[in-house]
């Protein structure tokens, strides 16, 4: 059974860092890319980041020089480090993986940026 494990979420002023991390059990995880997604009250849910099996990262747009994705094989986790956080940021973020063609998602953990 798979388990996605995130954490790390609050509250922070803008212009300040949060780190996320995210522990899956159940899988083989080095052999997996390990995904970031944000939603908004109202909004689909938005991809943030991506590590791959081999430690690739690649960001939205808007993450781009702000955030860096990591992955610990030893550990199974990901961690998102995210700085200038922007009140555009605030969100729910989840983290996510595929397994045999099915997605699992992480419970979500809130980020909140204040002006």
């Amino acid at each position: 059974q798979v388990h996605v494990v995130a954490s790390g979420g609050g509250l922070v002023q803008s212009g300040g860092s949060l780190r996320l991390s995210c522990t899956i059990s159940g899988i083989n995880f080095r052999l997996h890319p390990i995904d970031w997604y944000r939603q908004t009250p109202g909004n689909e849910r938005e991809w943030v980041a991506s590590i791959s099996s081999g430690g690739t990262p690649t960001y939205t747009d808007s993450a781009k020089g702000r955030f860096t994705i990591s992955r610990n094989n030893v550990r199974n986790r990901v961690t998102l480090d995210m700085s200038s956080l922007k009140p555009e940021d605030t969100a729910v973020y989840y983290c996510h993986t595929i397994r045999q063609g099915s997605h699992y998602w992480g419970q979500g953990t809130q980020v909140t940026v204040s002006p």
